[in-house]
């Protein structure tokens, strides 16, 4: 996170997990962490967070009930539902960015995310 000359690294993790799961945390946390609505410029290399907001799918999902089908959920409904009150507080700007391709931020969040994956390795 970056607010003038302020920065500040957020990283966590959990067993058994899913790279949607994870990525979706880290808008989560970081968007929890402002103190006042924010005009943010979020960037990720996470087409399922960047498209699912942007192109409006999580709101479909969300007046469809988080249903796939008749007996099968969306993933992620926890989430998603903790996510979208963050976009109404907040005023986000999506940037995607493609992964391992040298944007420097990126990859100091590739490498803070492989650190928690391989600690929750150590505990399995």
């Amino acid at each position: 996170m970056r607010f003038g000359q302020t920065e500040k690294e957020l990283s966590g993790g959990e067993a058994h997990t899913t790279n949607n799961r994870m990525e979706l945390m880290g808008v989560i946390a970081g968007l929890s962490a402002l103190r006042e609505p924010c005009n943010v410029v979020l960037t990720t290399d996470s087409r399922y967070v960047v498209d699912s907001v942007t192109k409006g799918w999580v709101y479909n999902w969300q007046k469809k009930g988080w249903k796939m089908s008749p007996t099968q959920m969306r993933p992620n409904v926890d989430l998603w539902e903790k996510l979208l009150p963050l976009l109404e507080k907040h005023n986000v700007t999506f940037n995607w960015v493609k992964g391992h391709a040298g944007h420097p931020e990126n990859e100091r969040c590739d490498k803070l995310a492989v650190q928690q994956r391989d600690k929750y390795a150590l505990l399995k």
